[in-house]
């Protein structure tokens, strides 16, 4: 079995709305996510040939991920009033909206889903929001 793993980065902020504790407030991190694509076979044919998948093509698509959301304030729907998001937009900050909490133990499933979506044949993506904190996803064997 083959195990390729690449990493990307991304600086953004979060809260976690309902949150008793310092989380409560936005504030940022240093996220890092580590994908790790698995397979038995290597391609026999052509300019791939001895590769599980080209690391170029790996990276490129996981650091688009993490570009998408750099430098901006992730919040989960329906946490934010209208109002504030209206003031925010209002300021020109970069904003995006996803449908789940923004932890780690999300964006990782999250990251996951999105890289095979994509046809990347990813057995676990881990998420870091500081050098000691991470959570990993991967999907239960069948």
């Amino acid at each position: 079995m083959y195990r390729l793993k690449t990493t990307a980065k991304f600086d953004s902020a979060h809260f976690l709305a309902g949150y008793e504790g310092k989380c409560a407030n936005i504030h940022g991190h240093h996220w890092v996510i580590e994908a790790v694509a698995q397979g038995s076979g290597l391609q026999e044919e052509g300019p791939k040939r001895g590769m599980l998948i080209d690391f170029g093509d790996m990276k490129h698509i996981v650091r688009g991920m993490a570009e998408e959301f750099d430098h901006a304030l992730i919040y989960e729907s329906g946490s934010l009033r209208t109002k504030t998001i209206e003031a925010l937009n209002e300021e020109g900050f970069r904003l995006i909206e996803v449908g789940f909490r923004p932890t780690a133990e999300n964006f990782a499933r999250h990251f996951y889903g999105l890289l095979r979506e994509k046809g990347l044949p990813v057995c676990s993506v881990t998420v870091y929001e500081t050098p000691d904190n991470c959570a990993t996803y991967e999907e239960d064997e069948v």
